[in-house]
């Protein structure tokens, strides 16, 4: 979105919308499987994980100590929930 320009520039808005419906269909076909509740907890804990790495490779955003501990804890979290029995 960042590099739409406030949804100006052509390109990057259409590549806004292939990978938003891309990740709205894997969302769906994971839920077939697996417990809504723990395939959104997933899918968004790793969304925000990933843009955060995205950002600090591609944007040059700072890495701190409490930056790093926070995607850990996501991570972590995301994990505990696969292993806490969810169906699959």
């Amino acid at each position: 979105m960042k590099l739409s320009d406030g949804l100006t520039r052509l390109w990057p808005v259409i590549g806004i919308f292939i990978f938003y419906t891309l990740s709205f269909a894997a969302l769906s076909l994971v839920v077939k499987r697996m417990d809504i509740s723990v395939a959104y907890a997933v899918w968004a804990g790793l969304g925000t994980a990933l843009i955060v790495i995205v950002g600090v490779f591609s944007f040059n955003e700072p890495v701190t100590w409490l930056r790093i501990a926070c995607v850990g804890l996501i991570i972590a979290g995301v994990i505990g929930l696969n292993l806490s029995g969810a169906s699959h």
